[in-house]
């Protein structure tokens, strides 16, 4: 099969074709010609207004929630929701049931991904059950295709099991992902503790419960040597603490939601179950600065925290409404809106480039001879999400009715070109 991409200007920061208007040529998967105007014969042939292409972006922190709650997600309309949203590439936690925490588990996840247009590579859990409570066996989902290891959604709590886990994880190069929260401090919480939880009424979760695990989980990182990776960071002084230790260690990471980049509290005064998350929504001065995270650099990749739920976890009581929002449609334009003064090169850089580096994906470098693993997309058009945009089996997603700005327009995975209505 060939595919002619007539047009598209290249954004890629690792390509000696960044910033440049071409028309890029593929056979079989593989990029065979880029220069400013091509003329080869092609089976399929893209050409749109503003068209943009970048390595593909990758998720590395999505719930499809296959095996067990297909009733919210499966494998299939994940995939499609992800494609929809330009990435390639997602990272699969493990908070199913059965729960990701052994090799048969694994394998079904990449047996079931294999029929799929993208990459979906299971996150195997740290701890059997994802409970905390004893180490599973990570060297055999390893083995069997896991890129990395979390207790997903359920942070792990008991520091000498967090560093058994890093300790282990070593012997093979492997990586921690870890969602920061201290759920002994007010797990009653239901939004982040401050003025607005205040004149609401509601319980909160004080920012300290983020940091004091972020803290923690650096020192045993260091002391065990091993690689750690912190997504879903949500305050300045986390990201601070985060910034600091990356000055002398090269083995940790951290990535930030869409969301966290675009809502802060004030958002809760209408009860939207849709904004309710963990970690919370934090005030302005928080989202002020891990937006000055993504300016400086101190912040490396874009994390959705893809998490469906149906209407009956959110349509009641916010205290009894579920954590959780879909995310992967609109990642890209909720970014893209929050911060449009952002470079494209910065966003393609925290999609794309330095996720693949931090979990040490193959390169998806845009130049001849490499194989063609692509996002198409829009930087500039205008559009309102309705749940016609949105693939995901479920719809929570509080963006629905906003115009946002910027939009992918398809993927192209090797020789499988998935191209938007």
């Amino acid at each position: 099969m060939t595919i002619l991409i007539k047009q598209a200007k290249i954004v890629d920061p690792s390509s000696s074709f960044n910033g440049r208007t071409a028309d890029i040529f593929i056979e079989n998967g593989v990029i065979q010609k880029i220069n400013s105007s091509l003329n080869e014969k092609a089976d399929q042939v893209i050409k749109e207004d503003n068209l943009h292409v970048s390595p593909g972006w990758v998720d590395p922190f999505a719930h499809f929630a296959d095996p067990g709650f297909e009733n919210k997600e499966t494998i299939e309309t994940g995939a499609k929701a992800a494609i929809a949203g330009g990435f390639t590439d997602v990272f699969l936690i493990p908070n199913t049931n059965p729960a990701v925490h052994d090799k048969s588990m694994v394998e079904y996840i990449v047996q079931k991904a294999k029929s799929q247009s993208l990459n979906i590579f299971p996150i195997g859990a740290i701890t059997k059950n994802t409970d905390g409570r004893e180490l599973a066996e990570m060297y055999d989902m390893k083995m069997s295709g896991a890129k990395a290891f979390s207790d997903g959604i359920n942070s792990v709590q008991t520091a000498g099991i967090f560093l058994k886990a890093l300790q282990y994880v070593k012997a093979f190069n492997g990586i921690i992902i870890q969602v920061p929260d201290d759920k002994s401090i007010n797990p009653q919480g239901l939004m982040n503790e401050g003025i607005i939880s205040t004149q609401l009424g509601m319980p909160g979760k004080p920012s300290i419960a983020e940091e004091l695990i972020v803290e923690r989980d650096i020192k045993l990182a260091l002391y065990a040597d091993s690689k750690i990776h912190f997504t879903g960071i949500s305050t300045g002084c986390s990201l601070e603490q985060i910034k600091n230790a990356k000055e002398n260690n090269g083995q940790i990471s951290c990535s930030v939601t869409p969301y966290h980049l675009f809502f802060c509290d004030e958002e809760l005064v209408q009860y939207d179950t849709n904004l309710k998350v963990n970690p919370p929504l934090r005030n302005t001065t928080d989202r002020d600065a891990i937006r000055k995270g993504i300016s400086d650099g101190s912040i490396d990749c874009i994390a959705t925290h893809h998490l469906p739920h149906e209407k009956d976890c959110k349509i009641l009581e916010f205290e009894n409404a579920r954590n959780g929002m879909i995310g992967l449609e609109t990642a890209y334009a909720v970014i893209r809106t929050a911060m449009p003064e952002i470079t494209q090169e910065t966003w393609v850089n925290l999609l794309s480039v330095n996720t693949r580096k931090i979990f040490q994906l193959p390169s998806a470098q845009i130049v001849e001879g490499n194989n063609a693993t692509i996002t198409l997309f829009n930087p500039d058009v205008k559009w309102t999400v309705t749940e016609k945009n949105i693939f995901s089996k479920s719809k929570n997603s509080p963006f629905l009715g906003r115009e946002l700005t910027g939009k992918a327009l398809g993927t192209l995975y090797g020789d499988s070109l998935n191209i938007l209505s």
